[in-house]
């Protein structure tokens, strides 16, 4: 409903419903005093008591004159906003991500809101540390406030009340938020700063051949000097920018000698932003031209999109996609619209924005969770009032405030981190995006060099546009990919440790040559499990139904589930024997392992344990980048649209773990995880080696992979997924039944696979245990729905679902138990 006319001098009473951000099946309505009638309008923050004493801020979805019929309507207690925070196509989206995904539109709420925005009793303030702020400005109580917060360091919105002695204290908050006085925040964290990089430039009386030569002749006494000079003006002759770095690596001279012409005035300095991700420090431009194959890829698109509201871009890795998606930004921003750039990992936001700044300026916001809650509020108002045009970032700026986007790209559109497993909303940011779109009648573009199967189906079937993007970018060449025989190696005795000789070979020559190299184990930690010897007794989590794995920075043992960790085993608590053995391998042990097999090397690590923090990722890729390690070491996180350009060896140390992963996307996952790590390789001038080490080398997946054939992998996998009933032909809904008890949890979900099959028949499938059966003391028992995609209604599923789930909570058996719905768990 639209807002009502508030304005005019009566006294009506009004009513409100409003969303709160709780797991709550119902929105409430609440009674709006006469005084704030005029204040209220949909998409405003009110604050309402819910429960006891329990205070929180909701948002207006609905104004009317209607009282409630089943209960008396509380009063709202204030209005927090002058304008509202959420439009009405947000209002809608989040009905849609409720129903679709079949969970609470405050669930919703609380995914898409800042903490910021969504005060609670318990919401903890902080004072600034800005010493330029006036507090003579501020009113009494408002002095008040920061006053207590200068004593007590933090406080909650529950003691700024009791100091006040008032319950509308939100307003005033929200105005000293606004004025930068308070934090909403535990965390204060550094914005974003571009990497810069220093050049040398020559004075300009020495640009002409008399000027050099009586530059050199004065340099006859301090030869190294004259060194750098002639290296710097050989140097000019192939570049423009010219680093201090190169002057030294070309000349033998030390720094000394070129801080020495800096104070002559021989060599001025000039600061750049360059790219902390391209390798070599490539410099970034905001002018670019295309390739031919380029510029094909962008005029299809667009005359695609005169057609189809959906694309699919499928560009082999290295080809260029970055610079098509910035000039259709450029496009959308000049009819007077706005952009979304989608992207899979925050990790990757850094690289991508340092492009687009200088494309865009203060134009570009970006967004993403390790953001702290004050950024992410900031963001959300700028997108609200229009100041951001562009926004770049990870799958929770779908939820942002924008009002008139024209296109929205999702690039590396295959990644699963677009979905969101836990907690509730468990959304698709693809699709949520493709929702979004519609609404605002916008273009989706989505990027990939290896298209999920379901979106390739879609494209090939008609629904979206296809555009085929199949040569890298200027020379670079795809990577020669060459499979090792782990069996074969280890009978002839080739295997040191986790490494064949050929890998180790490669990689020692490819250091020799001043390229790096990149080793994929999509494993962190040091040792995945330990096992006694003497009896098979594995050290597992006291919470879940999983071993520990062993890391060795922390000299723990680790649950990756629940966070669990205890001190590393040397007795086997079974048998008592001192037999306990290291099985498997992860990313610590294979760097430990290289150290021993080639000790000379610089290597670094890149895993979850590596990277923590807002910029953990961004230091160690930056090191690498500016070559201060030889070898990088990491899980998948390295798979995922990095650009090095001096990286020409990939070694993948054991494919077979992706390819024997009991889930149906397996393959497709496999082939698409071994791709793009081989697309780190050879994307300048210099080709690109790739060595998959594996025990099973006449795999399908391995020989599409060293074929780049995306054509026979999607063949092969559409084909199966259409025998056995998978997606894109059949829907897939999972239902987790939970609870502490194995027995209880077991027969609770006989129960409601038994209410499910009365209505929905074989489309039901278990109860079974899933892959890991208990996770933080909760025993879980696994329900898979197939719902075919033609010729049934899923809404009508879905109703069916919760007429089920509805009975199955009435049952005073099931009491406690929790069924957690997952709706295309994929």
């Amino acid at each position: 409903m639209s807002q009502l006319d508030l304005t005019a001098p009566n006294r009506t009473t009004y009513f409100v419903e409003v969303i709160l951000p709780l797991a709550i099946a119902k929105s409430y309505t609440y009674r709006v005093p006469f005084d704030l009638s005029d204040k209220i309008a949909v998409g405003c923050r009110v604050i309402v008591q819910f429960g006891k004493n329990k205070i929180y801020s909701a948002i207006v979805k609905n104004i009317t004159t209607e009282a409630p019929l089943q209960y008396e309507a509380k009063y709202i207690l204030d209005v927090v906003d002058n304008e509202p925070i959420v439009n009405h196509i947000q209002l809608q989206m989040w009905d849609w991500i409720a129903e679709y995904y079949m969970c609470y539109v405050g669930d919703v709420m609380q995914a898409a809101l800042p903490a910021a925005l969504k005060m609670a009793s318990e919401t903890k303030i902080m004072a600034s540390d800005d010493p330029n702020l006036d507090r003579s400005i501020v009113s009494d109580k408002g002095y008040m406030i920061l006053e207590a917060l200068d004593l007590a360091g933090e406080l909650t919105v529950n003691d700024v009340i009791k100091i006040l002695g008032q319950k509308t204290v939100f307003p005033l908050l929200r105005s000293l938020f606004e004025h930068g006085f308070i934090l909403i925040s535990e965390e204060i964290k550094q914005k974003y700063k571009p990497k810069t990089k220093s050049f040398l430039r020559l004075a300009s009386e020495f640009n002409d051949p008399d000027g050099r030569r009586e530059l050199l002749d004065s340099l006859n006494r301090a030869p190294k000097q004259q060194d750098a000079v002639i290296a710097f003006l050989q140097l000019l002759k192939s570049k423009n920018d010219i680093s201090r770095q190169e002057v030294m690596e070309a000349s033998g001279s030390g720094a000394g000698a070129i801080t020495g012409l800096i104070e002559k005035g021989v060599f001025t300095v000039e600061e750049k932003v360059v790219s902390r991700f391209e390798g070599t420090d490539v410099l970034l431009s905001p002018d670019f031209n295309f390739s031919q194959a380029q510029q094909n890829a962008f005029q299809q698109i667009e005359e695609s999109f005169q057609e189809k509201d959906v694309v699919l871009l499928h560009g082999v890795t290295a080809s260029g996609k970055t610079q098509i998606y910035i000039r259709l930004i450029e496009e959308v921003l000049r009819k007077g619209k706005n952009a979304l750039y989608l992207l899979p990992e925050i990790a990757l936001t850094a690289q991508i924005t340092e492009r687009l700044k200088l494309h865009f300026g203060d134009e570009l916001g970006v967004y993403h969770s390790k953001f702290n809650d004050n950024e992410r509020a900031e963001v959300w108002h700028k997108v609200n009032k229009g100041e951001f045009k562009v926004v770049i970032g990870a799958r929770s700026s779908v939820f942002l405030p924008f009002n008139d986007l024209g296109l929205i790209i999702v690039d590396e559109e295959h990644e699963n981190s677009y979905k969101q497993y836990d907690p509730a909303p468990r959304y698709h940011a693809r699709d949520t995006a493709i929702y979004l779109a519609q609404q605002h009648q916008a273009k989706v573009l989505l990027g990939s060099a290896t298209p999920s199967v379901e979106s390739y189906y879609n494209a090939k079937a008609g629904k979206y546009g296809l555009i085929e993007l199949t040569e890298r970018f200027g020379e670079a060449k795809l990577p020669a990919i060459e499979i090792v025989d782990i069996t074969e190696a280890s009978r002839k005795e080739e295997m040191f440790s986790y490494f064949s000789a050929k890998l180790l070979q490669a990689i020692d020559e490819t250091v020799k040559r001043k390229e790096q190299v990149i080793l994929f184990q999509n494993r962190r930690g040091h040792t995945p499990f330990l096992q006694c010897g003497t009896c098979g007794y594995v050290a597992k989590c006291i919470n879940c139904d999983v071993s520990l794995t062993y890391h060795k920075s922390s000299n723990l043992m680790h649950c990756h589930y629940c966070g669990f960790s205890e001190e590393l085993v040397q007795t086997c608590p079974a048998c008592g024997l001192p037999n306990m053995q290291s099985k498997g391998f992860g990313t610590e042990r294979v760097e430990e392992e290289l150290e021993i097999q080639l000790p000379e090397l610089r290597i670094g690590r890149l895993d979850l344990d590596s990277t923590k923090g807002k910029y953990g990722f961004d230091r160690v890729i930056s090191a690498f980048d500016n070559q201060e390690f030889d070898v990088l070491i990491g899980t998948q996180m390295i798979t995922k649209g990095l650009d090095f350009g001096n990286v020409t060896l990939i070694g993948i140390i054991n494919a077979d773990g992706m390819i024997n992963f009991p889930d149906f996307r397996a393959y497709e996952r496999a082939f698409s995880l071994f791709s793009q790590v081989s697309g780190r390789a050879g994307r300048r001038q210099n080709e690109g080696k790739v060595i998959i080490q594996t025990n099973t080398p006449n795999h399908r997946i391995l020989e599409q992979v060293t074929n780049h054939d995306y054509q026979e992998m999607f063949m092969s996998e559409i084909t199966e997924r259409k025998n056995y009933l998978y997606p894109p032909f059949y829907r897939l809904i999972k239902l987790d039944v939970k609870h502490s008890n194995q027995d209880l949890v077991h027969d609770a979900a006989k129960r409601l696979a038994s209410l499910l099959k009365q209505q929905l028949a074989e489309r039901v499938l278990g109860p079974e245990p899933p892959l890991v059966s208990r996770v933080r003391n909760n025993f879980i028992q696994t329900i898979t729905l197939k719902i075919e995609r033609k010729n049934i209604s899923i809404v009508k599923v879905k109703e069916l679902i919760k007429q089920a789930l509805l009975h199955f909570e009435l049952d005073k058996k099931n009491k406690g138990v929790r069924v957690q719905i997952d709706v295309d768990p994929y």
